[in-house]
C-alpha cells in the first residue's frame, strides 16, 4: 500500500540556553490510508515537534517528508484543509468569531458564506457544541472549546488529520465519541495520527507509536504494556 506521508531520517534539534535538545533522532514514520495511529511518548520526548514537522509547521535539519498517493510532489504547506488539517494543543480558535463560525471557517475560506450548512450543524450536534453555535469561544468551557476544534479540523473530511492531545480536557463520553469521528474518517480512506497521554485511547488504534528522546518506534512502551 502507498503511503499518505512518509518521513526520513527526520532531524530536529533546538538550541535551549547552553543545551542542545534533540526533539527529533532520525525518525522514520510512513502513515497509509485508513489507519488510525496513536503516537504516545512522555511530555518533551518529541510527538510534538513531529506533528508540526508532518504539517508544515516546522522545518526539520535534516531529512525529508514523501507525499505519496494524490498528493504525491505536494508540500504540506500548499495542503488545503480538505487534504490536511491539524487539532493543535494550542486549540487556535478565533476569539472574534463565533463558535459556529470557527467550526465553519474552513469552508468559509472555500468562499462558501451565509449560514451554517446543515452538514456543520450536524457535526456540532455530534461532539455536542450545537447549542454554543451564537456563542464566543471564551463564553465555552475549554473542553467546549476543544471539541469546536476537532470539529473545524473534521468539517471537509480531509485526508489526513494530524491531532495533539485532542481530548486532554474530555471526560470519558466525550473522548469517546471524539475516537469515535477519527475512526469514521478512517473508515472512509483517511489517516489520523494522534498524540495521546491516555493509554485507555490506545484501545481506538489500528497501530501506536511511541517516542522516547526524539526516537521513533513501533508499538506501545514496554512499561506500558
Amino acid at each position: 500500500m502507498v503511503s499518505v506521508v512518509s518521513g526520513r531520517g527526520l532531524t530536529k534539534t533546538y538550541k535551549r540556553n547552553a543545551e542542545q535538545v534533540h526533539a527529533l533522532r532520525n525518525v522514520e514514520v510512513s502513515l497509509f490510508p485508513g489507519e488510525l495511529v496513536a503516537l504516545v511518548g512522555p511530555s518533551g520526548s518529541g510527538k510534538s515537534t513531529l506533528l508540526n514537522v508532518l504539517c508544515g509547521w516546522e522545518r526539520a535539519d535534516a531529512g525529508a517528508l514523501i507525499w505519496g498517493g494524490p498528493l504525491a510532489g505536494r508540500r504540506a504547506d500548499d495542503l488545503a484543509w480538505s487534504e490536511l488539517a491539524l487539532i493543535p494543543q494550542a486549540l487556535g480558535l478565533l476569539d472574534d468569531l463565533t463558535v459556529g463560525e470557527n467550526v465553519s471557517l474552513p469552508s468559509r475560506l472555500r468562499g462558501h458564506r451565509g449560514a451554517l450548512s446543515e452538514e456543520t450543524e450536524e457535526l456540532m450536534t455530534s461532539v455536542g457544541i450545537a447549542h454554543l453555535a451564537d456563542r464566543y469561544p471564551k463564553q465555552a468551557s475549554l473542553g467546549e472549546q476543544q471539541r469546536c476544534c476537532v470539529a473545524r479540523a473534521l468539517l471537509l473530511r480531509p485526508r489526513i488529520v494530524l491531532a495533539d492531545e485532542p481530548t486532554a480536557h474530555q471526560d470519558a463520553h466525550w473522548t469517546e465519541v471524539i475516537f469515535t469521528a477519527f475512526r469514521d474518517l478512517v473508515r472512509d480512506g483517511a489517516v489520523c495520527l494522534i498524540a495521546t497521554h491516555n493509554p485507555e485511547t490506545w484501545q481506538y488504534a489500528d497501530r501506536i507509536l511511541s517516542m522516547h528522546d526524539g526516537e521513533l518506534r513501533e508499538g506501545a512502551p514496554a512499561a506500558l504494556h
